[in-house]
């Protein structure tokens, strides 16, 4: 069929033709943010879960619905080694500049653009990859105090304050929010906290890979408290059929049952990997219907495409040891799997392995679903490490001499 009419959209947070089994997600975020405006309980939001799944779509979904209502918002992908203070200061101050409308900035605005400014002034001292500056003269006594976590607290107050005189709410976006280092993560989650308290119009909705859910209790221990973690998983049949076939139905192009079968569960139901087989499929497929020769055919081209792309971005990115631990991984299968089975796999002890674990955590390879088991962040990574590293042979122990 005509690929320039090929309605699938695989990409990194590219919104699918079908948003399919999110709808309750988008609908208690809705909920939370306008209580919040109103001046309600609410907690703010924290969406977590595998690559693949839908994350980033689900964030920009609520965003622009929130912009929709009015909200103020503060867009924010938290990159590795970058501070949180370097990413949040340009973002506050487009923020800052939606809410004064491009009138002059009243009272409450300007004193919350000298506070961003105090605030900015203080942490380039501290933080050296802070490049943006603000043209404004600093307000002396408030978020200068060069401790983040006091000077983000009072900055966030001063922002709430700004929107309320508004009357609307400031809600912060952070997209891979696993990558703020946790101290920094701390004072992030008290300054939020100190504004619930004096029931300020600010909030955060955030994605990130499930480490995140432990990150946040070990840096405050209330967070559990302050957030709703949301888990986003895989698609179910239902909304993983509907996902698949509803694009294609607009079109007056169809799947048959048997090959909607096979792409589920080629794809296990992961959103990004319905996109790509779903836009395989039409490109390779003649006529309607598709037919299950045709999603077996889509299979090899859409993995061929994710091992030169989607995988191999992350796959280059390893050491040598980073790659023979993940190999380890694969060999035993989808997972999750023991840490000492891995090691055991790979012929050393835990206590040997734990820094190329840790390692692999951090640069959001792998997770801990639990005390003592090692999981994928990327679904179906385990077959490419076995389509890259066909061969796995267990080094074979010294013998006593």
């Amino acid at each position: 069929m005509d690929p320039r009419s090929n309605p699938y959209a695989p990409g990194a947070g590219y919104p699918p033709p079908e948003l399919a089994g999110r709808d309750d997600v988008i609908e208690r975020a809705a909920i939370a943010l306008d209580r919040i405006r109103e001046g309600r309980a609410a907690r703010s939001f924290i969406l977590y879960g595998l690559r693949g799944v839908g994350k980033t779509v689900l964030l920009n979904r609520i965003r622009l619905d929130a912009e929709a209502r009015g909200f103020a918002s503060a867009t924010i992908e938290a990159p590795e080694e970058r501070s949180l203070p370097a990413v949040l200061i340009p973002a506050l101050r487009a923020a800052l500049l939606k809410l004064s409308r491009g009138e002059a900035l009243r009272a409450a605005l300007a004193g919350a653009m000298g506070a961003l400014a105090s605030f900015a002034s203080k942490m380039k001292v501290k933080y050296q990859d802070i490049e943006v500056g603000i043209d404004f003269k600093p307000q002396t006594g408030i978020a200068d105090s060069g401790d983040l976590g006091l000077d983000l607290a009072d900055l966030v107050g001063t922002l709430g304050t700004a929107a309320k005189e508004r009357t609307t709410a400031l809600a912060l976006f952070i997209d891979e929010l696993q990558y703020v280092p946790e101290d920094q993560l701390g004072a992030l989650i008290f300054a939020l906290h100190k504004a619930s308290q004096n029931q300020l119009p600010v909030t955060m909705v955030a994605a990130g890979l499930p480490q995140l859910v432990g990150q946040t209790g070990r840096a405050k221990s209330y967070a559990e408290r302050l957030f709703e973690f949301i888990s986003i998983d895989r698609l179910d049949e239902a909304a993983g059929t509907a996902a698949l076939c509803k694009p294609a139905e607009a079109q007056g192009v169809r799947f048959a049952n048997q090959a909607v079968a096979e792409i589920l569960n080629e794809t296990q139901g992961y959103p990004y990997f319905i996109q790509e087989w779903g836009k395989h499929c039409w490109n390779i497929a003649a006529n309607s219907p598709i037919a299950i020769t045709d999603a077996k055919a889509a299979s090899a081209t859409a993995l061929a495409e994710l091992d030169a792309s989607f995988f191999r971005v992350r796959f280059d990115r390893l050491t040598p040891t980073e790659k023979r631990y993940l190999r380890a991984m694969a060999e035993l299968g989808r997972g999750p799997h023991r840490s000492g089975d891995i090691a055991e796999r790979m012929g050393r002890k835990v206590e040997g392995v734990a820094p190329i674990r840790n390692a692999l955590i951090s640069k959001g390879m792998i997770y801990s679903p639990a005390h003592g088991d090692t999981a994928f962040t990327v679904p179906l990574f385990d077959g490419f490490m076995k389509r890259t590293i066909p061969t796995f042979e267990k080094p074979k122990r010294r013998s006593a001499s």
